[in-house]
């Protein structure tokens, strides 16, 4: 299946719901570009951290973004980031400093705004598949394509572990929910999708379907 016009597919969810594999296969479908918007994020947490910033410390974590260049790419169907000169890698992205800080990081208004910024480059220049807490509720609140995925907390953990990361999944759950700017939250006209008994291939096929239902 492939899309004629721009199309913008938004997919949201808690962490490790299993959304960024989903939204992966999805893109490469459709032939969209996949975008992980929690990957900018995780970028500008690690540049705070390789500054030697506490995140805590929001005026010194704004200052830092004011003199901070993004760099928004495309390789073969993904979207890359580069910050401040750095061109970032997944292990980076995943270590476990940046994760425990990447929901402060996150939930700092100025940061949300400049990162939104950046994401919507994208869906002005391709189709996308974008991932992340925000997409459907924020970034693209108009588009007819929005997925919620979710999981028990229970799956998720076990994904997470299964996946050699150390993330305290409840903190962070209650961090992105609570947050005043852009809290995760499910968009009205979301289709909600829980993957806790489902595999990848039973979940992709409900998003392509629900998409090509609208097309």
């Amino acid at each position: 299946m492939s899309v004629e016009h721009p199309i913008i597919v938004a997919i949201d969810g808690p962490a490790a719901s299993g959304k960024s594999t989903v939204a992966k296969r999805v893109a490469a479908e459709l032939g969209c570009v996949f975008v992980n918007s929690g990957g900018m994020y995780r970028a500008f947490t690690w540049w705070v951290l390789q500054n030697d910033i506490e995140p805590s410390d929001t005026v010194s974590v704004i200052e830092l973004l004011g003199r901070t260049e993004f760099l928004c790419g495309e390789e073969d169907g993904v979207g890359t980031i580069t910050v401040g000169g750095t061109r970032m890698t997944r292990k980076e992205m995943a270590s476990t400093q940046v994760n425990g800080q990447v929901s402060m990081i996150a939930s700092i208004p100025e940061v949300r705004e400049r990162l939104v910024g950046e994401q919507r480059l994208y869906a002005s220049r391709t189709s996308v598949v974008m991932e992340g807490r925000d997409i459907g509720s924020v970034v693209f609140p108009e588009t007819p394509f929005k997925f919620y995925i979710d999981a028990s907390p229970e799956v998720r953990e076990a994904r997470r572990r299964a996946e050699g990361i150390d993330d305290a999944i409840a903190e962070r759950d209650k961090i992105d929910s609570s947050r005043k700017a852009s809290p995760l939250v499910i968009a009205e006209d979301a289709l909600v999708i829980d993957s806790s008994d489902l595999g990848v291939d039973e979940v992709v096929a409900r998003v392509i379907g629900s998409i090509r239902e609208r097309l």
